[in-house]
């Protein structure tokens, strides 16, 4: 085979050609539609089953977690069961709000009761969480230290959650002889909503959401 044999082609006579010139160009023919087979067919194709391939490995991750999820699925009702008892009891802790006039007179008691002179008293506004309510309440007591530790005592054992924040302990005067001393200190006590005040915090929740997508 020459190359001048490539040079005199004719297509029309295609038959006559000699052996070899028809297998280059059978070869070059078969080469060209194997490429375009692969072009416009099978690199498609092949895009799209790894595609699949990658969704099948994504979907056996999902069944195995969710599997496992399964197994544990009573484990995860008994976790929730003690959860919810474990609520329920921190809940109990929280008056209500027809109850908090008397929590603020057992806090005002606790003072008395320990000999300290109330030189302010006054429960601030409330802040509304979830599911419970925040009320500060500012104090200034005058006492000697044994009296003001005893009430701060007194306070933690009370059967409603209350907690001293901000506490600053000072001499009454600087001149003092007999030992009194000024507790300024915010009280923190907290109460549970009722159904009612849930049901209001939520549609205001969501009014706000809205107005913020808005």
């Amino acid at each position: 085979m020459k190359l001048e044999d490539f040079n005199n082609i004719d297509f029309n006579n295609a038959g006559n050609l000699p052996t070899p010139v028809k297998t280059v160009i059978l070869s070059v023919i078969f080469v060209f539609l194997v490429a375009a087979g692969y072009w416009f067919f099978w690199a498609p194709a092949l895009e799209l089953l790894g595609q699949e391939k990658a969704k099948e490995q994504e979907l056996r991750e999902v069944f195995v977690t969710k599997k496992k999820q399964a197994v544990k699925l009573e484990d995860y009702k008994q976790q929730m069961i003690e959860i919810e008892r474990i609520f329920g009891a921190l809940l109990k802790q929280l008056p209500d709000k027809s109850q908090m006039d008397g929590l603020l007179t057992d806090i005002n008691q606790a003072g008395l009761a320990r000999g300290l002179e109330f030189e302010l008293f006054k429960p601030g506004q409330e802040t509304i969480f979830e599911f419970y309510a925040e009320m500060p309440i500012s104090i200034k007591v005058n006492g000697n230290y044994h009296e003001l530790g005893n009430f701060a005592a007194d306070i933690s054992k009370l059967s409603r959650i209350v907690t001293l924040n901000d506490l600053t302990i000072t001499q009454q005067t600087k001149d003092s002889k007999d030992g009194k001393l000024v507790m300024e200190a915010i009280a923190k006590t907290y109460r549970y909503l009722d159904a009612g005040e849930i049901a209001s915090k939520k549609k205001a929740d969501q009014k706000d959401n809205k107005g913020k997508k808005n």
